[in-house]
């Protein structure tokens, strides 16, 4: 669903590395949609003292002191969403109903909040559209 390329931003061949990746894909076929949204990361940003890419879309980062870890993961995870169609959700669901354990076989469930006061729970989920039209067919209210 997704292209990570992560580059040693600090090696002298950097460029020219990247390029022959960008060959190499190309030259498998991958389709376009795949390529367009690869996620360009520069590693080792730690050893260049205020590095700041020039690439467009490149985001920075250092594995070693986790900087710009965050942005990576919020990077891939809004591309994932996009190229896989899902959306994450947070919908209230009665407790004592089946919707919960519905939601557990049709979606990723991220995050369950109850509110025993009223028996019901919010509940945070990574689901396509089509199981979320299902699940408002199956549950309207």
């Amino acid at each position: 669903d997704l292209i990570v390329h992560v580059r040693d931003i600090t090696h002298p061949e950097t460029s020219l590395q990247k390029a022959t990746v960008l060959s190499v894909l190309k030259n498998l076929n991958l389709p376009n949609h795949l390529l367009d949204s690869m996620v360009e990361v520069h590693n080792k940003v730690d050893l260049m003292e205020g590095y700041e890419p020039t690439e467009e879309n490149a985001l920075a980062i250092s594995a070693l002191h986790g900087h710009g870890l965050e942005e990576l993961k919020e990077e891939i995870e809004k591309k994932i969403l996009i190229a896989t169609g899902k959306k994450i959700l947070t919908v209230k669901v009665n407790l004592e109903g089946p919707q919960l354990s519905w939601l557990y076989k049709e979606a990723t469930v991220q995050e369950v909040e109850v509110m025993p006061e009223d028996g019901t729970a919010k509940v945070k989920v990574i689901i396509g559209s089509s199981a979320f039209g299902r699940y408002k067919n199956l549950f309207p209210n």
